[in-house]
């Protein structure tokens, strides 16, 4: 039995915005070398959710050279963001991200607990604190308030950004929160396919290690094979 097999049977699927999902990770499409790699490494991470930079992006999708002709919707969803945009007034405009307007907002934000209760107040569908700054991947910096943030909000958790390698997707995954994004940690691998592949696992990985409950941590070792009872 493979590991989402596994998962699929003791864990409950990620649901954002009234739409089920069996994959916790999400890929971004920027930054690959050409989109034939970018195809590839989104089909190894066995994603279900792509974003895509609304600024960016030609949203033409019948032009070959553009990401949107090689995406197709009925495989994955495709999560808009404002990557790009400097402004609140410029992401309203090329996205009209807002809750009155009835978009389902995935809202990306530090790790601060205040601000992720006022943005569950908000309406908004996720809330996506860092991990470390966007790009740095120096991985999780701060695992004790994305705990706090994910114990106290209702609305699903999805780390967003810093993660740099398999080991810091299983770490975050390990906090408890219901899923990760990424771009750079892949595009930016020298394979990215094999990145994403990795990504994949880890991410599967660390969450059954979270559902798994971890063993306390001891500062005296404590043998697993105790001396009372045995053969003389």
């Amino acid at each position: 039995m493979t590991v989402a097999e596994m998962l699929e049977k003791i864990d409950e699927p990620l649901e954002l915005a009234g739409r089920k999902f069996r994959s916790r990770l999400i890929l971004g499409t920027g930054k690959y070398k050409d989109n034939e790699t970018m195809v590839k490494a989104i089909e190894a991470s066995g994603t279900e959710i792509v974003t895509v930079a609304v600024r960016r992006v030609d949203l033409d999708r019948t032009k070959e050279e553009g990401v949107l002709y090689h995406l197709d919707p009925d495989r994955w969803a495709l999560l808009p963001n404002t990557a790009g945009c400097y402004t609140a007034d410029d992401s309203v405009r090329y996205a009209r991200t807002l809750v009155a307007d009835g978009f389902k907002v995935l809202a990306y934000t530090n790790e601060d607990l205040i601000t992720a209760l006022k943005l569950e107040e908000a309406g908004v569908a996720a809330v996506m604190p860092l991990a470390s700054p966007i790009g740095s991947g120096l991985g999780l910096l701060n695992p004790f308030n994305v705990r706090l943030i994910t114990s106290r909000l209702g609305v699903p958790v999805i780390v967003d950004a810093g993660v740099g390698t398999a080991s810091d997707a299983c770490m975050t995954m390990e906090q408890g929160v219901d899923g990760i994004l990424m771009n750079t940690a892949v595009a930016a691998a020298k394979d990215p396919v094999r990145m994403a592949l990795a990504m994949r696992y880890a991410t599967e990985s660390g969450r059954l290690a979270y559902l798994a409950g971890r063993m306390p941590k001891r500062e005296q070792a404590t043998p697993s094979s105790p001396t009372a009872g045995m053969l003389d």
